[in-house]
Order: structure tokens, then sequence, then C-alpha cells
């Protein structure tokens, strides 16, 4: 299926008012034609009048004309409203539809995709998108719709008037937008990439705005920036000097329509088959037949981007899930007890395994401590934990294997708080309910007190309405993670996984936090991953050592020969 009727399917929804609009705009382009031709007529009958050569009905064509431009005025008003409220819709559909297609997708399928790429996707080729009916089909089939009723009335009059006109409405109306995109789909294309660029360019000076401060590389930065910016105005420069010349030819088309009107008429007068208000109605019809036709050169310009938009989204749509749900979910087990038996698994297609042959027992409730160097596939271990990536080997849940049941339901049973959990550009509020949409404000403040942030919200001028930033940007680290834990301890889990929750905590804080956690969770299972173990002892009872991928040893903290050696060179185990 080509593009163009991929996106026609998409749009199927708004078939109606798009049809309203063309009707709409049809009418008014040809009202707008009409009001011309027919106030042509008119201002040379009444100059005949005047001077006393003819009577004429005064009352028909001022009737007309009023009517003419009463239907243009209106018309054009009610275009605008049906045609931007489909666009509008359009680009809303779109763009849930596009954002439902990655959902899937991430993390693993969407790896080699920058974040700005993904934004990209989601905003501008989406707004591109967006112009495929209002800036390109509407104004294209308003333009062929009223070159033909123009044809046919000019038939009506003269018959060789219809004939020359129709052949230069055909090159400023056809050939010459065609042309145009044809010739400058380079500079379209150029435009396009350096835009993308430029988008990318900035998204990574803003996430890595202090490396370039520390390394002295705003200089190097600038001038990426302006090269990019000097390339993208260079091919725009090109595409407006080719729509510059575009319009010219239709003006000067315009110009050769109304000498072939004048000299037909003409000759009409001389031949008595026309009279002078029919002549003055032919030249303000040529005149006003080229008035659909203006927006051509800009609409079919925008053709190469839109294209190269649809078949970027459409690529990224079309892509195969890593993880998929079965067709037919397995019901849900009444245990929680996880059990992995040779797990392989790696984040790339062909990339090196992080996790090779792990062998490992979670009973319901147990209380773990995974450990080790990094590298080493602790965080891999979590990842495979919320269905994110495919793994080979076999992980169960209370029997069930993980694979078979939904990652929905999967992810319903397993919170999992990452070393770098993403926070949205919202209030406090907002980032806690996204795990629980009732949960009242004391619930809210309930858990955060267990996260150890509850004197962080008493000190907020705000409280829970406070905002912060994108990715939590007013937060430090440290508070991230814990409002992370909060929204996780709101989903009530039954398997709280926690990856590196004291990273950036002082040790009076990060123990207060795992005392808290323990009574918190009581009768849950935790895993918790890290390479500090101080004060783990307070939050878990077992702790199992990982290196290069395989869990090479386990020991019961409160086992008396437990053997310390096995532990990471430098870790001590503190209560």
């Amino acid at each position: 299926m080509n593009w163009q009727r991929r996106l026609f399917d998409l749009v199927q929804p708004q078939r109606g008012r798009m049809l309203a609009a063309f009707g709409l705009s049809l009418l008014a382009s040809l009202a707008g034609i009409g009001l011309m031709a027919v106030s042509g007529h008119f201002i040379a009958s009444m100059a005949l009048v005047g001077a006393g050569a003819a009577a004429i009905n005064y009352y028909t064509p001022a009737a007309l004309v009023r009517l003419f431009a009463i239907l243009r005025t209106g018309g054009r008003y009610a275009e605008r409203l049906f045609g931007h409220n489909a666009t509008l819709s359009i680009l809303a559909r779109l763009r849930g539809w596009l954002f439902g297609r990655l959902i899937p997708l991430a993390p693993a399928a969407l790896a080699e995709q920058r974040g700005a790429q993904l934004l990209s996707r989601l905003r501008a080729d989406i707004d591109t998108l967006e112009q495929a009916y209002l800036g390109l089909l509407l104004p294209s089939a308003v333009a062929a719709c009223s070159t033909v009723v123009v044809v046919i009335v000019s038939l009506f009059w003269s018959g060789w008037f219809a004939l020359l006109l129709l052949p230069v409405l055909l090159f400023a109306g056809a050939w010459l937008p065609w042309r145009l995109q044809a010739r400058h789909a380079d500079d379209a294309a150029q435009i396009d990439r350096d835009a993308e660029n430029l988008r990318a360019t900035w998204a990574d000076a803003l996430a890595g705005r202090a490396e370039l401060m520390v390394w002295g590389m705003e200089d190097a930065f600038d001038a990426r920036m302006e090269t990019l910016s000097a390339q993208r105005e260079a091919a725009r420069a090109r595409a407006q000097r080719g729509l510059a010349r575009a319009d010219a030819l239709l003006t000067a088309c315009s110009g050769i329509a109304l000498s072939l009107a004048l000299l037909i008429g003409v000759l009409g007068m001389q031949q008595r088959t026309l009279d002078g208000p029919g002549l003055a109605m032919l030249a303000m019809l040529a005149l006003a037949a080229f008035e659909p036709l203006l927006p051509l050169p800009l609409a079919w310009s925008r053709l190469a981007a839109i294209k190269a938009a649809a078949l970027r989204v459409f690529e990224l749509a079309d892509r195969t899930p890593a993880v998929s749900d079965p067709v037919v979910p397995a019901a849900l087990p009444k245990q929680n007890d996880l059990r992995l038996r040779e797990v392989w698994m790696r984040h790339a297609e062909h990339g090196e395994w992080a996790l090779r042959g792990v062998n490992l027992d979670l009973a319901a409730g147990t209380r773990l401590a995974l450990v080790g160097p990094s590298g080493a596939g602790k965080s891999t271990l979590a990842h495979l934990l919320g269905r994110l990536y495919p793994y080979q080997g076999s992980v169960t849940m209370g029997g069930v294997d993980l694979d078979r049941m939904c990652a929905d339901d999967v992810r319903a049973r397993i919170a999992i708080v990452e070393q770098s959990p993403y926070l949205f550009d919202a209030s406090l509020r907002d980032n806690l309910r996204i795990a629980a949409p009732d949960a009242d404000d004391a619930a809210l403040a309930r858990v955060l007190a267990v996260a150890q942030l509850e004197g962080f919200l008493h000190n907020l001028p705000h409280g829970l309405d406070t905002w912060v930033g994108a990715n939590g940007v007013t937060l430090s680290g440290g508070e991230m993670r814990r409002l992370a834990i909060a929204r996780a301890l709101l989903v009530d889990a039954p398997l709280l996984v926690l990856d590196e929750p004291s990273e950036g905590l002082d040790a009076l804080t990060a123990a207060a936090l795992y005392k808290a956690l323990a009574d918190e969770t009581r009768g849950r299972s935790v895993l918790l991953i890290t390479h500090r173990l101080g004060g783990i002892a307070a939050l878990v009872d077992e702790v199992a050592v990982m290196e290069h991928g395989r869990i090479v040893a386990r020991h019961d903290l409160h086992a008396p020969a437990a053997d310390p050696t096995k532990l990471p060179a430098g870790a001590a185990i503190s209560p």
C-alpha cells in the first residue's frame, strides 16, 4: 500500500468535514469568479447606459453581484471553520495513532533512535502531514474543479476563447506546479534534513549543556548550529526563488489569457457575435480564472516534504515490537514467586549478551539484594522482569511463563524504579497520580513520607502543585529517585524492584529510606539492585552476587556462616 492510500485511510473519520470544506471552498472560488465576470458585464452595461447607447435590466445583475459577494464571503468563512476543524482533528488522530504505535516498540525496537528523532516524528513530521489536506489536496482539487467550470462556462460565450484558455490554464495550474516541485525536490529534502539535524543538535545541547560548559565546547556547538542554519537558509532561498519565478509565470499566464480574451472579444464584436459588456465579462473571467491557481506553486512545493514525512512516520510505525503480547494471554497466576532458568538476554539483536545463563529463584515475600560491579547485568535483569526486551530461557511467575502473559499484567504485578526514572513536565501530584489516578492527597503524602520526602514537601510553597520541570529538572538526582519510589509504592505491586535507590543520598537518609521501605513493603517481594551495601540489611534478608551476566553467589544475611569474601571487593554490609 502506498503512502497516499495509507494516509487517506487514517483520515477517513474526517471525510465528511473534508468534503464539506471542499464544497464550501469550491463555492467560494466559483462565487469569486462569478463576481468578477458579472461585475465586468454590469459595469460595462452601466457605462453604455450612461452614454445613452442602450437600456438594461438593472435588478438582475445587481442581485447577482450581491449574491456572489455573499456566497464568496460566507463560503470562505464556513470553509475555514470546517477545514481547520477537520485539519486539527486529523492532527490529533495522527499524533495519537503514532504514539500508540510507538508504545509497544519502546525501548527495544527504538534503541537506535535518538529522543530528538522520535520527538521530530511526533511533532514536526505529523505537523507536515497535517498539510497534506489543507495545504495540498484542498487547493489542488478546488483549482481543478474551478478550471473545468470556467472552461464550460466559456464555451457558451465563445468556443475559441475556451479552446485557447484551456492550455494556458493547464500550463499554469498543472505543469508549472509539478515542474516547480520536481526541480526543487532536493532543496525541500535539504531543508527537511537540516531542520531535523537542528532539532537533534538543540536537544543534545540542552541535555548536555553542563558538559558543554565544563569542556568549553560552546564555540564548537555554535559553529555547528551556524553551519546547519546556513545550509537550511541557502536551500530555502533557492526554493523561494523558484516560488517567485512560478508566481511571475502565473502572472504572465494571466496576462496572456486577458490578451486572448480581448483579442477574441474584439473579433466577436466586429462579427457582431459579442457586445461590449460581453467583452468585459470575458476579460474579467480570464483574470478571475487564475485566482484558484495562485496557491498551487506553494501547495505543490510541500509535496516532497509531505512524502518524506509520511515515509518516515510509516517506517517507524511499521516496525515489529521486540516484545509482543500473545494472541491468547494466559490467566494471571495466583502466586507471585519468580523463577529464572538459563536466561540469556541482550539489548540489541546482534549485541553482546548482558545476561549469560542466569538462574534465580525469588519466592513470594523474599527480600533480595542484587549486587555486583557496573556492567554485571543487574539493571538488565530489571528490564527483563518488566518485559521490555526479548530473552532466551525460562522466566515464570507463579508457574506461568512471562512471555505467555500480557505485558501490562506483568507490570501490574512488578513495580520497577529505574536508576534514571523519568518525570513528566508536570506537578508533583500529576507525576505521582500516573501510578494511581484516584489517589487522594493523603495517600500521596504518605508515600512521600516513606520515600523520605516529607520535609522536602513541607518546604515547598506550592506543595503537591509544585512543577518539577521537564524530566524533573528542578529536582536533584536523589529527589527524583525517591519521587519515583513513592510513585511505585502507589501501585501496590506484589514485587518491588529498586535500581540504585540510594544513589545520591547520604548514609543517614539511605538508612532511613531502607527502614521505611521495609515497613511499607512487609509481606511483598523486594529486589534491591545496588552496589552500595551500607544499610541494606534493614530492607533485605539475602544478597546475590552478579558478575559478567551470571549470579555467582547467594548469601543469607542472617546466617552466621555467610562468606563475606564472595561479596564485591571493598563492600561491607551494615545494619
